[in-house]
């Protein structure tokens, strides 16, 4: 299993970490994800992952990487 750290902008509540695993629900590898609002911190954690591709979602999502 591979790891993927992010730092990102916007993440102030709850729901904004309920939106994250959503959003991220429907990457493909992505197993599991966690986040830490104080510092913007998004763990994923799966196979095969993407750097690039889940920084874009994370994007999309109005999460961008810092």
């Amino acid at each position: 299993m591979e790891t993927e750290l992010f730092t990102v902008q916007n993440v102030k509540c709850g729901g904004c970490v309920n939106n994250i695993k959503d959003g991220l629900g429907s990457v493909p590898g992505i197993h599991n994800v966690s986040i830490t609002i104080e510092g913007g911190q998004v763990k994923v954690e799966g196979d095969n992952l993407s750097h690039q591709q889940i920084a874009h979602k994370l994007g999309e999502l109005g999460y961008p990487e810092v």
